[in-house]
């Protein structure tokens, strides 16, 4: 009897040490997988501000859309600008460049990423492709906002939760249709056939646009770039106030469009500065516990210090043109 009595605690104490050991294992193999997604990065070099030998060219283009925050969808024209690589040739049938769609914050238009007294993002990108950093690709600068016009907080939060429409009905199939990217044809089969050529990003409000369209247009976009910024699907400010509603959320995005590991590519940025951090971060911690966002397709760029601001954004573009994109990158 005293036997089986000591015999008993004993075998409880094992059961809480092999529980406690699994959980240890657990909570390791968790640490390990966030810090091989999450990168420090550094400054862009300053030459790459410094006018390039080789520039490409800023055209504004006007296409035809329409407001989709009213329920009759009047028609409207919108604005974007359009980066071209140096020696890009429109009657050059043959080659074929990758595609980033970048959206602005709140209180910005679409041309503010690429005006030279606030950006230095044109400059960036043409050293970054005379260098061989990169591959030429072709850049798009939009907006969300009907106007072109700075708006209030509420009505911009309006305009970019429905801007997807915009993006997949208007915006792809005139820019893609008038200059060569992969897709072969301004169609919803052409686009998802070349999706991998295809990049979307965005800052602070844009960063909200940026998630919106992983979960509506990931069919048409492999690669996403959220610069400060988290995903208001289940609410303003979700990454704070829903992380692990929000994080479920994307998972099932996955699931239900059948998308593997293979399939997509985010690169998160965020300071450890910036206003937004504790969303941004919140919602990034608890993705790094679902087995569906690894090494493969979640990366985490922190800037030590990094503001809420378009210096942040140039690291943040930077650095994820270098990792999107590189089959083609590595095969120049």
């Amino acid at each position: 009897m005293k036997r089986n009595i000591l015999i008993f605690p004993l075998m409880l104490l094992l059961v809480f040490c092999m529980a406690g050991c699994g959980q240890e294992r657990q909570t390791q193999e968790t640490e390990n997988t966030e810090q091989e997604q999450t990168e420090y990065i550094g400054p862009v070099p300053e030459e790459y501000f410094t006018a390039s030998r080789h520039g490409g060219q800023v055209i504004e283009v006007t296409y035809d859309s329409r407001d989709y925050t009213e329920a009759s969808q009047p028609a409207i024209q919108k604005t974007a600008y359009v980066y071209l690589p140096y020696g890009y040739d429109e009657t050059d049938q043959d080659t074929r460049y990758d595609i980033l769609y970048l959206m602005h914050g709140w209180t910005m238009t679409a041309g503010d990423f690429f005006d030279a007294s606030r950006s230095g993002i044109v400059p960036m990108l043409d050293h970054m492709i005379e260098k061989g950093d990169i591959p030429p690709l072709i850049v798009v600068c939009a907006t969300f906002d009907a106007r072109n016009q700075s708006q209030s907080f509420s009505r911009s939060v309006e305009e970019l939760s429905v801007f997807h429409n915009d993006l997949r009905e208007n915006l792809m199939p005139y820019i893609e249709s008038r200059y060569h990217t992969y897709a072969e044809a301004a169609t919803p089969e052409a686009f998802q056939a070349s999706r991998e050529h295809r990049a979307f990003g965005g800052f602070s409000l844009g960063a909200v646009t940026t998630w919106y369209q992983f979960i509506y247009n990931l069919d048409y976009i492999q690669y996403f770039l959220p610069m400060s910024g988290d995903c208001w699907i289940m609410g303003t400010y979700g990454g704070r106030y829903y992380p692990v509603e929000t994080v479920d959320y994307l998972e099932n995005i996955l699931s239900e469009g059948g998308y593997g590991e293979g399939d997509f590519r985010i690169y998160q940025g965020i300071g450890t500065d910036d206003p937004i951090w504790d969303q941004t971060d919140s919602q990034i911690q608890e993705m790094f516990t679902r087995s569906a966002f690894t090494p493969e397709n979640l990366h985490y760029a922190v800037i030590r210090g990094g503001r809420h601001d378009i210096d942040a954004c140039e690291r943040y573009i930077y650095y994820a043109l270098q990792d999107f994109f590189r089959e083609e990158t590595s095969s120049q």
